[in-house]
């Protein structure tokens, strides 16, 4: 296992040990995995709780702004923060490529490392299964998140009500075209990085100091256009975005223009849609914006009623409109 897994690694003898030991634990170390028993015990959650999971395949498995171990916890401490809860705990399973090089393993457990240490999580437990080669590219991870919620109401998908604010907190479409670039070695977006964070300290601001928030999306797969639509679906409003008031760095701009892509529908993995009466909007930036993540926060548009059915509108910048809907195919695989 010198220079690359084998099979025996994930057979739970003593190279799995091994594995665990020098890899996992190296990195990982706190008292509730370190009992090494089936299960965590977790004395701290208090009802109600929020629990997510969510699996995770990129390549490559490193990019500018990060890499597939920040975006295993990022992505889900995000998704925890978005029903209102405090995320505090994290299992993790990873899927190995037999002959996978251990130095990159390495990495990716390193980052995972200081990911859950800025986002104040604990990887409480977790599994790791070897295959043979050519049953999984390099390397899949499945994480599952849990929290205990504060919110209250808790922001939900389906509580977007006509004259509510529409915000983001930041510029979209990065994450997603940098992946593109990075897979395809296009040097012409070089100056493009992925926007991977945790948003949970963020959200916990906006919603202590700006009241009770109707909707939390992270704008992930499929990005801002697609995430949007779902809202409107789930709570049957319609959403009027305002083109020049949705954040996309010019880097962006320029490179989705070169390959015919629109930022709109690109992912996002640091991100946040936030719904709330308008009256409370200004609050909801403001908290925003003294969080790095949350420097170009921006209201981008509102929620009116549905007239036919639930739609997004993008009034443009020439002064027309049209309507955002939910994309066909599969623009840009395997972006998380």
């Amino acid at each position: 296992m010198k220079n690359g897994l084998l099979l025996d690694a994930g057979s739970g003898g003593q190279a799995s040990r091994r594995l665990i030991s020098e890899c996992f634990f190296r990195h990982f170390a706190n008292p509730l995995l370190e009992r090494m028993d089936d299960a965590a015990r977790l004395e701290e959650l208090r009802s109600p709780i929020a629990i997510s999971t969510d699996a995770y395949t990129v390549t490559p498995l490193f990019f500018p702004g990060g890499s597939i171990g920040t975006l295993a916890v990022h992505g889900t401490v995000n998704d925890v923060a978005m029903l209102g809860a405090r995320p505090q705990y994290l299992s993790c399973a990873f899927v190995l490529e037999e002959g996978l090089s251990l130095e990159l393993l390495d990495r990716v457990v390193a980052d995972m490392a200081r990911a859950a240490e800025k986002a104040e999580v604990l990887i409480v437990t977790g599994d790791t299964k070897v295959v043979p080669r050519g049953a999984c590219d390099k390397m899949f991870i499945t994480t599952t998140g849990v929290g205990g919620i504060f919110a209250d109401p808790a922001p939900s998908g389906h509580n977007a009500r006509p004259g509510d604010a529409v915000l983001v907190s930041g510029a979209v479409g990065d994450h997603g075209l940098t992946i593109m670039g990075s897979r395809e070695n296009l040097s012409f977006l070089t100056d493009v990085s992925s926007d991977s964070a945790p948003l949970n300290k963020m959200i916990a601001a906006v919603i202590e100091r700006a009241g009770p928030v109707h909707v939390l999306r992270d704008p992930t797969r499929g990005g801002l256009a697609t995430t949007l639509n779902e809202i409107a679906e789930q709570s049957g409003v319609s959403l009027v975005l305002e083109e020049t008031n949705i954040p996309v760095h010019n880097s962006v701009q320029s490179g989705c223009a070169c390959l015919g892509l629109d930022p709109l529908y690109l992912a996002n993995e640091g991100k946040c849609i936030c719904i709330l009466p308008a009256d409370r909007a200004e609050a909801a930036l403001a908290a925003m914006r003294d969080f790095p993540c949350g420097a170009e926060a921006a209201r981008i548009g509102a929620v009116t009623p549905a007239e036919k059915k639930p739609r997004v509108i993008l009034k443009t910048r020439i002064g027309g409109s049209r309507i955002l809907s939910m994309p066909e195919g599969i623009p840009l695989p395997r972006i998380c």
